[in-house]
């Protein structure tokens, strides 16, 4: 059985060699490989009960291809599917990894409270979800751990597995920027951002969890820290072929940042890029829109920054983009460090930067440094 597996896998290798297309969303024997290696890797055991969370909205597939991984392992699995909530009285919101279908429904926390793993395919994720914080405590009896599959086509989450050497690397990364009291961040574009880390929360990502309490999401390859309140000041600069990654978009004329206490308090630059930017922030009349949600950076070599231009926009969450290595990220919303709230979320990933703690270089204009 083994040696078929085996066999089986160097076929599925030899398709991806060929560059087969993937266009369309149906159960592909590689994706199901795919998920079951996420799945071992969060230590799901037979016997193990996991839920795959989704909304109506979810992509069908992930679901689909979550339960039967779960059923190859033998663990008891069972899938939830939420009504998927619509606003009429805020901006379009994209990227804000703040999923509302939960609802605060008790019943719905108290499911997944009970659970091994939850596999999260709602469209926007937990993490920054009201309801995460009582999930992740449990029952008293079991403590969960939440992977979210990124809302991504199935074969950018097959291109994008989780590996010991990306989860070593970032795990390493995590130690320095814990163990630093500063980040500085430039860039030849003209970046010049200073960012205390003083009381932040710094966390990394590498795909997958084995800790209960814990979440992480899937592609990962990143380290990211959240700032407390009047850590942030300085320039941040879009340049050409950086990323907007909310309304993903690549950057075509430069936009400068200003940022103070925080707060982006200028918008400045010529163009379609700089009048979109400048229209959606002024759309949800929030301070907090404005100001630093997490900075990081990105440090996964099988992720590609050129990926976004693949894609149609529906096929892509883009989380691949936050985590090519590499890349700088800077986002504005929701920080709970600093005690601010908002469903208006940007992320953007910019390259060339150089980014140092406490003056000693990690990232050399867009190369991590070994």
């Amino acid at each position: 059985m083994n040696n078929g597996k085996a066999d089986h896998r160097k076929l599925t290798q030899a398709g991806h060699d060929q560059e087969t297309p993937m266009l369309q969303e149906r159960i592909e024997p590689a994706w199901i490989d795919a998920f079951e290696t996420l799945l071992r890797r969060c230590a799901a055991q037979p016997g193990d009960t996991v839920a795959i969370l989704g909304e109506t909205q979810s992509r069908p597939v992930l679901m689909e291809l979550a339960r039967l991984a779960a059923a190859r392992i033998g663990v008891h699995s069972f899938t939830l599917t939420l009504s998927s909530v619509f606003s009429t009285h805020e901006p379009v919101s994209r990227s804000t990894g703040a999923s509302p279908a939960i609802q605060q429904l008790a019943p719905v926390i108290a499911a997944l409270a009970g659970c091994t793993l939850v596999v999260d395919c709602t469209v926007e994720g937990l993490m920054h979800a009201p309801e995460l914080p009582a999930i992740l405590k449990g029952n008293g009896q079991t403590q969960p751990r939440v992977v979210y599959v990124s809302n991504e086509h199935p074969e950018a989450l097959v291109r994008l597995l989780p590996d010991s050497a990306t989860e070593a690397l970032v795990k390493d990364h995590v130690r320095r920027v814990r163990g630093a009291r500063a980040l500085r961040v430039t860039s030849a574009a003209g970046t010049d951002l200073s960012i205390s880390l003083q009381g932040s929360v710094v966390g990394g990502n590498w795909g997958t969890t084995t800790r209960p309490g814990t979440l992480t999401h899937w592609p990962g390859g990143m380290v990211l820290a959240f700032p407390a309140a009047g850590s942030v000041n300085g320039t941040l600069v879009l340049a050409e072929g950086d990323v907007n990654l909310t309304f993903k978009r690549y950057i075509e004329r430069a936009i400068t940042l200003t940022i103070e206490n925080d707060h982006v308090t200028r918008i400045d630059g010529q163009g379609v890029d700089a009048e979109l930017l400048r229209s959606h922030y002024a759309a949800w009349n929030e301070q907090a829109a404005y100001a630093v949600s997490h900075v990081g950076y990105g440090l996964n070599d099988a992720a590609r920054w050129d990926s976004m231009a693949l894609y149609d926009k529906r096929d892509f969450n883009g989380t691949e983009l936050r985590a090519f290595a590499g890349n700088f990220l800077y986002s504005t919303g929701a920080n709970e460090v600093a005690g601010r709230h908002t469903r208006g979320h940007f992320d953007f990933p910019l390259r060339g930067c150089t980014v140092a703690l406490d003056g000693s270089v990690v990232i050399d204009a867009g190369r991590v440094v070994a």
